[in-house]
């Protein structure tokens, strides 16, 4: 949690979350943790970019003050009002209350509306410029990504970005704050693809439009408000942002995701076959248990494989209610435009399909092929079960 330079006068105060059990409420963390980066420009004019959550907010301050007395701090800048990064406002203001606070329009509103505070405030616009000395910010507005009051701010002469939660991913960076700090990134960009995904992936249009506004822009560091900061290779946590977000509205990777779940082990029987089928036609293939994986893991496969398959038994002439509240999440962060089939067991009368129907409609899913069967599957639905999921898998490669 100690601050860390970042360049001559540019440093990040990074704080350490290890015991939020649920990110937003919904998004669990407690393996990964998450990070609160705050950022600190010492110059002529001395500002501090975004804050913290409350929670951590006094040990925060007390890492401040080894930087800077707060009453010497002229601006603080808001790039987005989520109580993560502003938590600590009112104590801030305490400590500080000479800085001015800078932020989108609609910022200003939310500050009185979040904390009551319509004072000492001024709103930026887009491209407006604020010259501190020896460095110089560009505010750039940025809305939905992921609220409609974000900007990112941008520092000219060392050319450093700070996008708050663009670009931000879970974990806690144990071995230093940098990119460059580790060999092998898959762990931090696996953490980016979920949070993207949990957070961000319900707004890709705004993410490629912020993208737009950052297209030719000089980038040696990206600085965002949760985990890595990028100074080797800035350009690959873009890309990796942009590449997802076009999922939105392209089609996806030539991948499967196969979701199941199981009442009394009748569907589970036939997911070892269906499993084998699509392994047997070469398709990358990623599986999850609905009933053991929380949502959270499930969207980025979702998000990035273009084809889904759903293997659930028909509950009370209805999908399985476990699979019902993953679909219903996918359609919530608009996982769109997939390529779908289903198998289950039904009781005595099917209606899984009919919720699916309904539920595709809605979310743009196209259903092929349909897989079910009464009760136990017999030796004969197994041996259909293999070859239901190699067709399907051949059907997206």
């Amino acid at each position: 949690m100690k601050p860390n330079q970042l360049s001559e006068n540019i440093f990040c105060l990074p704080v350490h979350d290890r015991s939020t059990r649920l990110f937003e409420g919904l998004w669990p963390i407690e393996k990964e943790g998450i990070t609160y980066n705050s950022y600190l420009i010492r110059d002529e004019k001395t500002v501090l970019i975004d804050l913290c959550k409350e929670l951590f907010q006094e040990d925060y301050l007390k890492e401040l003050r080894t930087l800077v007395d707060p009453a010497r701090i002229d601006y603080l800048v808001i790039n987005h009002m989520e109580p993560d990064h502003s938590g600590a406002l009112h104590a801030f203001r305490q400590a500080a209350p000479q800085a001015l606070i800078l932020g989108s329009a609609k910022t200003v509103k939310m500050l009185d509306d979040f904390f009551g505070i319509t004072a000492n405030i001024r709103s930026v616009s887009d491209g407006e410029e604020l010259d501190l000395g020896s460095h110089k910010l560009r505010f750039i507005s940025a809305p939905m990504v992921h609220w409609p009051e974000t900007m990112f701010t941008y520092e000219v002469s060392t050319q450093t970005l700070f996008p708050c939660d663009a670009f931000g991913g879970y974990g806690i960076p144990e071995n230093g704050i940098y990119d460059g700090d580790y060999s092998d990134l898959s762990y931090f960009e696996t953490e980016a693809l979920r949070y993207y995904t949990n957070i961000v992936a319900a707004f890709s249009k705004p993410v490629l439009n912020a993208g737009d506004k950052l297209s030719g822009l000089p980038l040696r560091t990206i600085a965002p408000s949760h985990g890595l900061v990028w100074n080797k290779d800035p350009q690959r946590i873009v890309e990796l942002y942009l590449k997802w977000s076009s999922y939105g509205k392209e089609p996806a990777e030539k991948g499967v995701t196969l979701l199941h779940g199981s009442m009394y082990g009748n569907t589970d029987k036939m997911v070892a076959e269906v499993r084998r089928g699509l392994e047997a036609s070469g398709v990358p293939l990623t599986v999850h248990d609905v009933t053991t994986t929380p949502v959270s893991y499930i969207l980025p496969a979702l998000w990035i494989n273009q084809g889904v398959v759903i293997g659930a038994p028909t509950y009370e002439g209805t999908l399985f209610p476990t699979m019902q509240m993953v679909l219903h999440m996918a359609e919530i962060k608009r996982v769109f435009n997939k390529q779908a089939a289903y198998f289950g067991s039904y009781g005595w009368g099917g209606g899984a399909t009919r919720f699916l129907n309904a539920q595709f409609e809605k979310m743009n899913w196209k259903l092929g092929e349909v897989l079910d069967f009464v009760g136990q599957p017999t030796e004969d639905d197994l041996k259909a079960g293999f070859a239901f999921g190699k067709r399907f898998g051949e059907s997206i490669r």
